[in-house]
């Protein structure tokens, strides 16, 4: 495929999207480029959590130290793109009309230094109120607890095509969101879509594939579906069809093949498995819809990314590509482990992809060369 035909197809879909969710449609923001050096660094921001409980001094506490640590790592490491890998924020302990209040601030980092970045969906970031005991008074009349900078509470989820409509009004339309909603046959799955790293040379063709995929939870089963491997293997077959392109994967839930390659659980993490953090079972998807198959069938599938798991770190090969954690960034959620950020640099040619975690405190470790 010719480099403008790559351009076409990128303009289409973000055509497509605008006018499906009523966002504004000036023009596709400008491709994403490996640097002078033919490196591209990307900086996972996995499990922010934005958002919990609001109406007491810890839970803004907790929002605080968020921004602090992806603050030091985007200033540590400089990267030129950020994904922000599902459950930015904990909406079932968000009682206000609109989550996108929390979102907004999840991203704001990227926005603040310039950097263009890209979302996926989590399991919590589109679930309904939950109602905390503690707010029942004897009287069994629960009083209203909204964060201050709410106008008034409705006490609902915010679906998932409203939060990333609002994403792209702000920030998608010649600004830095590289985020897309997919497409309409793959609802209520929002963020399935397929990002292009151009060359460092002068022509216009990509050099690397990135695919986003959403893996369900919040208001639907926490799964990949068959459409969705459809809609990969059609992307696939059409922007690479001999594979010559590299591709890495990203999406917030494990899938169960994490489960097949998962050292045991509290045990030391041993070589081919490279991390620092081992402290629960993987708890992968619902169901395997044959999304591993289709991956580890093609040889430029490189690496998929998840989240989800706050207590893992780590990589570990399948087949004849890796599967990794990002590290828990967020303050908000569960665990007290240490917080930090994956970190996956790209080179172009000869083509690699070398990986390492940046922890709140600006340290590195798990260093591991994923080729």
């Amino acid at each position: 495929m010719r480099w403008w035909q790559y351009r076409l197809v990128a303009a289409v879909a973000f055509v497509a999207a605008a006018l499906a969710t009523g966002a504004a449609v000036l023009r596709p923001p400008a491709p994403l480029r490996f640097g002078p050096g033919g490196r591209f660094k990307v900086a996972l921001f996995a499990d922010l959590h934005y958002g919990e409980n609001a109406w007491t001094d810890w839970g803004p506490a907790q929002d605080a130290a968020s921004d602090r640590v992806m603050a030091t790592v985007l200033d540590a490491e400089k990267p030129d793109f950020v994904v922000y890998l599902g459950d930015l924020v904990t909406a079932n302990n968000v009682p206000i009309p609109n989550a996108t209040l929390y979102r907004d601030r999840a991203i704001s980092a990227s926005r603040r230094r310039g950097l263009p970045w890209s979302t996926v969906f989590g399991n919590h970031d589109d679930m309904p109120f939950e109602w905390p005991p503690e707010w029942f008074s004897p009287a069994g009349i629960p009083p209203v607890h909204c964060p201050p900078a709410a106008s008034g509470c409705s006490f609902r989820g915010t679906p998932r095509i409203e939060l990333m409509t609002a994403e792209l009004n702000r920030d998608g339309a010649d600004g830095l969101s590289r985020s897309m909603v997919g497409p309409q046959e793959l609802w209520p799955g929002i963020s399935n879509y397929v990002l292009q790293v151009l060359s460092h040379e002068e022509r216009q063709d990509p050099a690397l594939l990135m695919y986003f995929l959403d893996s369900g939870g919040g208001s639907y089963p926490e799964v990949i579906s068959s459409a969705q491997v459809r809609w990969f293997h059609s992307q696939s077959h059409f922007l690479n069809p001999d594979g010559r392109i590299p591709e890495i994967i990203f999406w917030h839930i494990p899938s169960t093949s994490y489960v097949k390659v998962a050292p045991k659980s509290k045990t030391e993490i041993c070589k081919p498995c490279v991390g620092s953090l081992n402290e629960e079972d993987v708890a992968p998807q619902e169901a395997e819809w044959g999304m591993m198959d289709a991956l580890a069938k093609r040889s430029s599938v490189k690496a998929i990314f998840v989240g989800h798991n706050h207590g893992l770190d780590w990589c570990c090969p399948y087949e004849k590509l890796w599967l990794c954690f990002a590290r828990h960034t967020g303050h908000g959620g569960y665990g007290d482990w240490p917080r930090g950020a994956r970190i996956v640099e790209i080179a172009e040619k000869p083509f690699s992809v070398h990986s390492w975690i940046r922890m709140e405190n600006r340290s590195t470790h798990s260093h591991i060369t994923l080729s």
